[in-house]
């Protein structure tokens, strides 16, 4: 029996062993060595020497730059994951219907999601906002001004918010989800009560939906915090113009990869995993009043 177990043990340990083999090396072990290099000098080329918190206290306050991309992506982010939520729930909204063609709509509506992170969207996203760009044309034709959306720092994140924004699909899939495990006797009952549509969206879907929103917005909160490519095609890898586009994800690269200096980098690192932590830990306090709202049917 004994030898029965240790070989059933055995064959546990190896299934799982890629896994704890991965996230040892590629996940752990690095976290724990950035952690070490952000207390140093570090620039691959020497050996790290001790630094203490002097890379922490100079994020704070001498580097102006630092500060610039912190407040660039807060603003990316607090503006770009709301309207992406409330964009991806009025699609899933519309796709909630018996049509033939649903499937269909959904598979396109969900492309922007899978490419959008790409280099080559990132480049056609450009292209699109040049000055003699489709945007710009558009405007024009209309009879507005053209925009110089690279030479105005806040057009410039305006740009990149509405990148983030098109890449609704991932959200719009889980609100669909949601839209579909809710109950139809709920409207019906709401229907015959004579509730319109405002009244049956928020005192049932939303009531119904708020873990699926908690959900989407960690998420989105999270992938927020870690975009970088749009950042660096768009900004041509220099967050300009006028840092307007310097996101922290694209500036600790920078720091990384440019100057080469790991120490600061990793420092970042640390310090943004912090923030998200916090606004992650934010959120699930404020699930509480949620499940609440839920419960009370959003009265």
């Amino acid at each position: 029996m004994k030898s029965l177990s240790l070989k059933n043990n055995l064959i546990g340990y190896s299934f799982i062993s890629p896994f704890v083999l991965g996230f040892l090396i590629f996940t752990l072990i690095p976290a724990v060595a950035s952690l070490y290099f952000s207390f140093t000098d570090y620039d691959l080329l020497s050996s790290p020497s001790w630094l203490g918190l002097e890379h922490y206290t100079n994020m704070f306050t001498s580097d102006d730059r630092y500060a610039t991309s912190l407040k660039v992506t807060l603003l990316y982010v607090f503006i770009g994951v709301p309207l992406r939520l409330i964009f991806a729930l009025f699609v899933a909204m519309i796709l909630n219907t018996t049509s033939k063609a649903v499937g269909l709509y959904r598979t396109v509506y969900y492309l922007p999601s899978i490419i959008g992170g790409s280099v080559a969207v990132s480049i056609m996203w450009r292209n699109l906002f040049g000055d003699q760009g489709i945007i710009n044309g558009l405007l024009t034709g209309l009879g507005f001004n053209s925009v110089r959306w690279f030479g105005d720092p806040d057009a410039a994140l305006f740009m990149l918010i509405t990148l983030s924004v098109w890449q609704f699909g991932s959200s719009m899939l889980i609100f669909l989800a949601g839209l579909k495990n809710i109950p139809g006797e709920l409207y019906e009952a709401a229907g015959v009560d004579g509730a319109g549509f405002f009244r049956r969206f928020f005192s049932i879907t939303l009531p119904m939906l708020t873990p699926i929103i908690l959900f989407n917005l960690i998420m989105q909160l999270i992938s927020a915090f870690m975009t970088f490519v749009p950042a660096y095609i768009i900004s041509k890898g220099e967050g300009g113009p006028m840092d307007g586009t310097l996101l922290y994800s694209l500036y600790l690269f920078r720091q990384a990869f440019v100057f080469f200096d790991m120490g600061y980098a990793s420092a970042m690192a640390w310090v943004m995993l912090i923030i998200v932590g916090i606004l992650t830990a934010l959120v699930f306090a404020s699930s509480k009043l949620w499940v609440h709202y839920e419960s009370e049917g959003g009265r």
